[in-house]
């Protein structure tokens, strides 16, 4: 079964042009030290709820969307691979790469796969 990192976060709607920028970087970066996926997603149905919610989450505001991405592995010690590679690759620490988000509300997690049709 395979590995997945997910992670929810948000951006604010003037700097998603930013985050797409910076997202493409970082995916190409992970997909190239062998991840088998990388995907970012945008909310467009994600309404504000009363106890629990993704904008609840991350405690985004009126002027922020939610994204909820996910890289996929082969396994979690492939994952642990990669991303002891991604996390030293200087790329990522270049000064034109800002993270255009608030990372003290980005959620994010490793999950094992159980099922998987």
């Amino acid at each position: 079964m395979s590995y997945v990192d997910g992670f929810v976060l948000a951006v604010p709607k003037a700097k998603l042009d930013d985050y797409k920028t910076f997202a493409t970087a970082a995916g190409a970066i992970w997909k190239e030290y062998g991840a088998l996926a990388y995907v970012e997603c945008v909310g467009d149905d994600v309404p504000y709820g009363e106890i629990t919610s993704f904008p609840r989450a991350v405690q985004a505001k009126a002027d922020e969307v939610v994204i909820f991405a996910w890289v996929a592995y082969e396994s979690r010690q492939s994952r642990d691979a990669v991303m002891a590679k991604v996390m030293a690759d200087q790329r990522l620490q270049a000064d034109w790469l800002t993270m255009p988000f608030d990372g003290k509300r980005m959620i994010f997690g490793g999950f094992e796969t159980f099922i998987e049709l």
